[in-house]
């Protein structure tokens, strides 16, 4: 009986591990994904970052930083 079950303990481990093994990566249409999602992000945070709100306070942080007017 218990050499059964630790028969059947190892082959279900082994299936499980082959599956996992199978699946090791992404394949093309996640990293296109991928690629749009990184693309997006970069767009939005472009435009925070160039805003006119935000260059003034990055303009009022540097210039008190550096202790110059600019």
């Amino acid at each position: 009986m218990w050499r059964r079950t630790t028969m059947w303990t190892k082959e279900r481990w082994d299936t499980v591990r082959a599956g996992t093994r199978r699946d090791a990566g992404m394949n093309t249409a996640e990293y296109a994904m991928g690629t749009i999602a990184a693309c997006a992000f970069a767009a939005v945070l472009y435009k925070v970052v160039t805003s006119d709100a935000v260059s003034a306070g990055l303009q009022s942080v540097i210039g008190k930083a550096l202790d110059a007017p600019f």
